[in-house]
């Protein structure tokens, strides 16, 4: 990771969210991590690279990392309002945003629901629609036990870091994330449609979400065109080769080089 961030805590909706600042310059760019990760297991690899040339501002969903857990369910709506409680904390009024899983359904909410926060969008690993989801995948975590990870980075860096150290605690957390609330049915093809940031879509070949659901999701946002002739659209897809859900930035460099392009890229 990046020398030296800045590092605080919160108060947001009762929680102490963690966050850190790396970098300087630019518009900040929000990273939004996926559900039983934290800043370093999902950024970590990519986030030198992200803020060599601007402000990062990353941040530990409830239950996460370093920021605590309430009596509260998980959902896309409650935690999107604790990132714009962040956000309002730190005085920031626009960001680009990058959320992976359950951060990119935190990234998606925020981009259609509160377009004046912002610019830029990279949403990656997460549907718009639960008909992009593959069955098996939503089944399994559903069904998860602390068991299940008992040995795992992600099972070690939870007791490293949480305020609350505890495989009881672990377990409520994963209890939590097997009934995430998306907060209704998804969006709808509308709604894509009208988002106003140039969004970057990414997936992994092996992904939890269809690739035909992720080439759908692009054909919304102006994509699937024969550039050569009309020009490339502001909003774009990546496919990482060999990449499932869990190792969807696996791939840093070609992560990084992706994700830097099209933020450096100039507004249409």
């Amino acid at each position: 990771m990046t020398n030296a961030p800045q590092t605080g805590y919160a108060p947001v909706n009762g929680l102490q969210m963690y966050y850190e600042i790396h970098g300087e310059g630019g518009t900040p760019l929000l990273l939004l991590h996926g559900g039983l990760f934290d800043i370093e297991q999902q950024f970590g690899e990519v986030l030198p690279a992200l803020a060599e040339n601007r402000q990062v501002i990353a941040a530990d969903f409830q239950g996460h990392g370093r920021t605590n857990d309430i009596d509260r369910p998980l959902g896309t709506v409650d935690l999107a309002s604790d990132v714009r409680g962040l956000l309002e904390h730190l005085g920031v009024a626009k960001v680009d945003v990058f959320g992976f899983s359950v951060g990119g359904a935190v990234a998606l909410y925020l981009t259609i629901r509160n377009p004046d926060l912002i610019r830029k969008a990279i949403i990656s690993s997460v549907s718009f629609h639960p008909d992009g989801d593959r069955v098996e995948n939503a089944e399994a975590v559903g069904e998860m036990k602390v068991e299940m990870i008992a040995g795992t980075p992600m099972e070690a860096a939870y007791l490293a870091k949480s305020p609350h150290p505890d495989l009881e605690h672990l377990q409520i957390l994963l209890t939590k994330l097997g009934g995430y609330d998306i907060g209704g049915d998804g969006w709808s093809e509308d709604e894509i449609r009208g988002i106003e940031a140039p969004t970057l879509i990414t997936v992994g070949d092996c992904d939890a979400v269809k690739l035909e659901h992720a080439v759908r999701f692009l054909q919304l946002r102006g994509g699937d065109v024969n550039g050569d002739f009309v020009g490339v659209p502001a909003s774009q897809l990546a496919v990482f080769p060999g990449s499932t859900h869990f190792t969807g930035m696996a791939r840093s460099n070609l992560v990084s080089d992706v994700v830097v392009t099209f933020l450096d890229a100039p507004m249409p």
